[in-house]
């Protein structure tokens, strides 16, 4: 092969490779986010069952709230 085409299949073979490691990471970083995710659902899951199971008597009406100081 003459000098032209192994530099220009070097050239294919250096992006390639770099390709490859960014493949790599882009993967990883997916992976972590679906974990944080799934980690973040839970946590609201967790959050709305509480606030449903908050009993009506515990938060005060709009009638019974004292008005604020500049009224």
């Amino acid at each position: 092969m003459n000098d032209e085409v192994l530099q220009r299949l070097e050239q294919l073979e250096t992006r390639l490779a770099f390709q490859d490691d960014t493949i790599e990471q882009l993967n990883q970083e997916i992976t972590a986010q679906g974990g944080e995710i799934a980690r973040l659902k839970l946590q609201l899951s967790l959050l709305s069952k509480k606030f449903k199971e908050i009993q009506p008597g515990q938060i005060a009406s709009q009638a019974e709230e004292t008005p604020p100081p500049h009224y």
